[in-house]
């Protein structure tokens, strides 16, 4: 990573992403969950077009993403999911840092709409820390034990 270059978040929809971003960003994906997690499903699912996409570069290279998905779309809540951070950037604590954002824009944006996310069980307690309380039973989903945790959007959101 060159140390010269401020790392930049950026919150954007579909249609503003290059095309440079759009495929580090599906490399990423792929790199993590694929292969690194051996998770064998179709990541390209049709939802990218209409999510927000939250992301940390650092220069051209992608640190941590995220996407969030609006009320109705994935589920009856608004949704945060394919949260990864890059190998190389793991220990810098990006992973709670893209957490906050996820939770922050999507209940700015969707007031009043609780956040669903389909959660890696191993990842439970991390998600407690930001008040996601799970929801059901553990499940296997793409080879992987998951959980359904939700978030609460505050009254008189």
């Amino acid at each position: 990573m060159d140390t010269n270059v401020t790392p930049d978040w950026q919150t954007v929809g579909f249609d503003e992403l290059n095309t440079r971003q759009l495929y580090e960003i599906l490399k990423l994906r792929q790199e993590v969950f694929a292969v690194e997690q051996t998770s064998i499903y179709l990541d390209v699912d049709g939802l990218d077009q209409e999510a927000m996409h939250i992301s940390l570069w650092e220069g051209d290279e992608l640190l941590a993403y995220e996407r969030c998905l609006p009320p109705g779309l994935q589920e009856t809540e608004s949704t945060i999911g394919r949260i990864v951070v890059a190998p190389a950037a793991r220990g810098r604590n990006l992973g709670r840092e893209l957490v906050r954002r996820g939770v922050e824009h999507n209940l700015a944006r969707w007031p009043g709409h609780n956040i669903r996310m389909h959660a890696q069980a191993h990842l439970e307690k991390f998600y407690n820390a930001f008040e996601f309380y799970t929801e059901g039973e553990e499940y296997i989903l793409d080879g992987i034990p998951h959980l359904e945790m939700v978030f609460k959007a505050p009254a008189g959101t």
